[in-house]
């Protein structure tokens, strides 16, 4: 290390990027400094994919026992929720996942600063009152909840407070038609929440294959969840019996609460970037290179901060390839291509791979295979979910380009093609795979019969 710097590093921001980079970069013998204003594992582990889909594990429990009616099973007396509960216990496990997070950093070697960061300088950050030199500065701040203003709007929460509400409204609004809208709205719906979904425009989940997020929709009404679609809020109003919701299309809607899930932007707010060359968006989203460099060659950033995939395991990819930039050889890359993610809404959706409309976008000639059928769950369980799958095929080389799941356990199932289709797997190769008998990922491998 330069004598002039007191860290070679500075990471403000213990997300899950932030704090890949200060471990990775502290097992390298370099001196680092991680400093968090909020909490340890940033938006992911303490209001973000970790309690959401222990929410969704909790609003599954409804359906479930009225499955077990037909397995023979007899539940005395009426099961109910005592949201407390699930909320204390929620908050333990995170606790103890922060309590990992600042184990895992002191075992590094790197020092933690609990407080508010800023940059002062291309070379200096200042936290709790004192200054400190770094070589380099990355920036890992995330993202944040964004609710636009409107008449009302003060009287609107974000997914955060979800997380930490005193008791369950009786009727609640949920505002947006992105991933995190839909999820809160089948996390309210099977915990016995009357659910309204208001999104401004006609389909939900608009960048997924839209076949797919078709069918979202459709279990989402099916399972009782009230969709107002190509409407707005005009206005909130705070009532004495909770609040009262004007739509654009001139319906009210009484709520105990109204969730605005219409998008997050980057955590960059008064972080003192101005007293650098750093770029920020309009959106206010870091610009930086391949090798995450900003403008100001000494302050890197990477994550949900830079607007590019905002997803855990993305931004931990590109904290193990800035610091073998940084520190290493250089060699490690990252492809944003054929990224497995999952929607935990319900039904669930997961996806690999093109959309349909992207791939007849990208390639001149396309096969399209599709499979719908009631689970194996349901014949005995009296349930109307179904499953649809789907494949995307380029016909000139025979490869699988999307691969497209909706339905119970889609994540756990794409996971796995997204190996397959990373490794360039055909069609053929699909078919010549024996399915495991009997399961429902089998039909991706049985799928013979093109749908057009």
């Amino acid at each position: 290390m330069t004598a002039a710097f007191d860290y070679d590093l500075f990471v403000i921001g213990a997300g899950s990027g932030g704090v890949r980079s200060a471990r990775m970069a502290a097992s390298k013998g370099k001196k680092v400094a991680i400093a968090e204003d909020r909490y340890l594992g940033g938006t992911c582990v303490n209001v973000g994919c970790v309690p959401k889909k222990l929410f969704v594990y909790a609003s599954q429990f409804p359906e479930l026992f009225h499955a077990s009616k037909g397995f023979g099973w007899t539940i005395p007396g009426q099961p109910s929720l005592d949201w407390a509960t699930l909320r204390d216990n929620k908050t333990a496990e995170i606790e103890r996942l922060n309590g990992i997070y600042n184990k895992l950093i002191d075992n590094s070697g790197a020092d933690l600063y609990n407080g508010r960061a800023t940059v002062v300088g291309p070379h200096q950050v200042a936290v709790n009152g004192q200054t400190y030199s770094a070589k380099t500065i990355l920036i890992a701040t995330g993202g944040w909840p964004y609710i636009p203003e409107f008449p009302g709007s003060e009287h609107a929460v974000s997914s955060n407070e979800m997380f930490f509400l005193d008791q369950l409204p009786k009727t609640a609004v949920v505002v947006g038609g992105g991933y995190i809208a839909v999820e809160f709205a089948g996390i309210l719906n099977g915990l016995g929440v009357e659910t309204h979904l208001v999104y401004r425009g006609p389909h939900l989940l608009k960048s997924f294959d839209r076949e797919m997020s078709d069918k979202v929709k459709e279990g989402m009404a099916s399972k009782g969840v009230h969709l107002h679609l190509s409407s707005d809020i005009n206005q909130i109003i705070k009532t004495t019996d909770g609040l009262s919701v004007a739509l654009s299309d001139n319906t009210e809607l009484q709520a105990g609460i109204a969730l605005y899930a219409t998008g997050r932007q980057a955590n960059t707010n008064n972080l003192g970037l101005e007293s650098t060359a750093v770029v920020l968006r309009n959106n206010g989203s870091i610009v930086v290179d391949d090798q995450f460099c900003t403008a100001e060659p000494s302050i890197y950033a990477l994550g949900d901060v830079i607007d590019r995939v905002q997803l855990t395991p993305v931004a931990i990819q590109e904290a193990m390839v800035l610091v073998d930039h940084l520190y290493g050889d250089g060699s490690a890359t990252i492809d944003y291509s054929d990224i497995p993610t999952a929607v935990f809404c319900q039904p669930e959706l997961g996806t690999v791979g093109l959309s349909e409309e992207q791939a007849r976008a990208e390639y001149t000639d396309i096969a399209v295979y599709t499979s719908d059928f009631k689970p194996m769950l349901q014949t005995l369980g009296g349930g109307s979910e179904r499953i649809t799958m789907k494949l995307v095929v380029d016909t000139q080389t025979d490869r699988v380009v999307g691969c497209h799941m909706v339905g119970e356990h889609a994540a756990e199932i794409i996971q796995g093609l997204g190996i397959a289709l990373k490794a360039g797997a055909t069609k053929a190769h699909f078919d010549a795979t024996v399915g495991i008998h009997p399961s429902a990922a089998e039909e991706f491998v049985t799928m013979r019969n093109q749908a057009r």
